[in-house]
């Protein structure tokens, strides 16, 4: 295939679009990759779409290696199979709904495991026919209330979406594992640096859930990492290393005091080191002693809405990705001005926890770290008043526990104790064990061995395609354009004639058919009259892993061979060249 810039449908822009956020949006644009239509939504361009059919035929390999068989459905589906698995009301705003000519509801379909449930379901009876993976490469659509980053976050994208179906548990592990190798081994040909981390299921419902995600300063997902072991884990799977019961029997009772203009934990702080009656005789009081109770709206699919109350120490923040991850598919607003009349046990800045649970009506969850046995200053629930020495389980309890305070660098491990660590990645891949979710929702069952029938047990797998493009793109790239490894690449070659003689011209022509004719894929830069600065700009910019540059050197019977990546560059005779192509591409 040989692509010649003076046809190819392609416009390079030397200034970055006004509304790119991260690397990957700014140079997929610049480099005439990929075009805007609306907040969200982006047209291929012949280059673009390349890459973008390279990596999905990466991921169709691997998937086609690892025995699983591809099926496709549409984007348009009704709604009753999602409704029965109450997902019409729990995805809320983010489902594109629609309605066709007759009335009836329908939707574009955000993810396919209804589809695939029932697929099954109608094609397979018995145990005999299982297990079985199938997937799909197909374009998914999600509302998303802030699109960014170009096509790491639309509302349009490609997933490859697979699914194992299998008898029992045991067979569900294999399935499960059998999909990781195959994910390491698609993101392996793809050259991207990953870590697998554990993470939470979410909508998806379900176990064991793990994500695939290629660190970058870009990413939109926050992840922690063990300095002394392997753990890693997404932030709303991090979990707190389990908390010891202390006794109770030897602490003072709790103690109300005046606290004037205490609203905030740094005040509440400096007024109780201050003051006589409240100052410890051992050490100053830190906001470390103090429970902070942050009161949120909870909003759910079904349109109602109620308080919850979040309990977690004074010297840490609360983090609502955290909290509405454990509370999904609620979304969490914070608690107004005007919410305070309905509820008047709550006094604003002074919130403790005997206004919250039980008889308070409203719903009050600790963070771990608050755990059974330890003391706390906090609200009394009065204007300008705290009480000291409140014990949890003596003196308050709880509705639960939920991982709710915002991690920061040096928190425990939960494996091995050591310190962690947080960086930042994309999402690229995530795996998880649904079990019998939708099979028990919508009714797939087999029947087993004696004759029974039995409900299947499911897993769910996705790739994000088209976000993988952007994901290589971010971690390949320098400060002049894409650096794309050469399986991703639109081409392996970009021949650059330069010059105003018809030579350097004629002798790229006979390279790219000959390299064409060994099946090494090209892009020729035969355009006249453009300056050899603005070819070559181009040439970094656009990020084919080969260069050869065809000018001047010409009479001396030399071309430039340069490779993108590293920089390097060499003279190698015109002879030689296509040879030496066809050995570096063979790689």
């Amino acid at each position: 295939m040989i692509l010649r810039m003076s046809t190819l449908f392609l416009r390079t822009l030397r200034e970055d679009p006004a509304d790119a956020e991260v690397p990957s949006h700014r140079l997929l644009v610049r480099a005439g990759y990929v075009r805007r239509v609306a907040p969200g939504i982006f047209s291929w361009l012949p280059l673009g779409y390349l890459t973008y059919r390279n990596v999905e035929a990466i991921v169709r390999a691997e998937m086609d290696a690892a025995g699983f068989q591809e099926v496709h459905f549409p984007a348009i589906l009704p709604r009753e199979p999602y409704e029965r698995t109450n997902r019409w009301d729990d995805y809320g705003d983010t489902l594109f709904r629609l309605q066709d000519r007759k009335g009836a509801d329908m939707l574009l379909g955000p993810t396919h495991e209804e589809m695939f449930t029932l697929m099954v379901k109608g094609e397979y009876s018995s145990y005999k026919d299982l297990p079985l993976c199938i997937y799909q490469i197909q374009t998914k659509y999600r509302d998303e209330a802030r699109p960014r980053a170009g096509i790491l976050r639309g509302r349009e994208f490609v997933m490859k979406d697979s699914y194992s179906f299998d008898v029992d548990d045991a067979g569900l592990e294999r399935s499960y594992l059998r999909h990781r190798d195959a994910y390491i081994a698609t993101f392996d040909r793809l050259e991207l640096d990953y870590v697998i981390v554990s993470a939470q299921s979410g909508a998806m419902g379900g176990s064991q859930s793990e994500e695939f995600l290629a660190p970058t300063e870009s990413g939109e997902d926050t992840f922690v990492r063990c300095t002394s072991c392997d753990y890693a884990a997404n932030v709303e799977a991090m979990v707190t290393p389990a908390q010891p019961v202390l006794p109770v029997d030897a602490l003072p009772p709790a103690v109300v005091h005046d606290t004037p203009d205490t609203p905030t934990i740094a005040t509440l702080v400096d007024v109780s080191n201050a003051r006589p009656e409240t100052r410890r005789t051992d050490r100053p009081w830190t906001a470390a002693d103090t429970l902070k109770n942050v009161v949120l709206m909870a909003a759910y699919p079904d349109g109602r809405e109620e308080p919850v109350a979040i309990g977690v120490p004074g010297d840490r923040e609360v983090d609502l990705k955290r909290v509405e991850a454990a509370l999904h598919p609620a979304v969490l607003r914070p608690f107004e001005e005007a919410d305070f009349p309905r509820y008047p046990a709550l006094v604003k800045g002074y919130i403790g926890p005997g206004a919250l649970g039980g008889e308070g009506n409203i719903r009050f969850l600790v963070d771990p770290r608050v755990s059974i046995g330890t003391a706390w200053v906090t609200g009394a629930n009065e204007p300008g008043r705290h009480v000291y020495g409140l014990v949890r389980g003596r003196d308050f309890d709880v509705d639960g526990e939920i991982e709710a305070v915002e991690i920061v660098e040096g928190d425990p491990c939960p494996r091995c104790g050591g310190a962690v660590e947080i960086a930042r990645g994309i999402e690229i891949g995530h795996i998880f064990q649904l079990g019998r979710k939708y099979a028990e929702a919508l009714g797939l069952t087999v029947l087993d061995e004696n004759g029974k029938q039995v409900t299947v047990t499911m897993g769910s797998y996705g790739i994000g395609v088209s976000r993988a493009v952007a994901a290589v793109a971010e971690q390949h790239h320098d400060g002049k354009g894409l650096v794309w490894p050469r399986e991703v690449s639109p081409v392996d070659v970009h021949i650059v004639a330069t010059g105003k003689e018809d030579a350097p011209f004629d002798v790229a022509e006979s390279l790219a058919e000959e390299l064409d004719g060994a099946g090494v894929r090209v892009l020729l830069d035969d355009r006249r009259g453009v300056s050899p600065g603005v070819k070559f700009n181009d040439a970094e910019l656009i990020g084919v892993p080969t260069i050869v540059v065809i000018g001047k050197r010409l009479v001396d019977g030399l071309v430039e061979l340069r490779d993108r990546a590293s920089g390097d560059s060499a003279d190698v005779p015109v002879g030689d060249i296509s040879a030496r192509l066809r050995e570096i591409c063979a790689r």
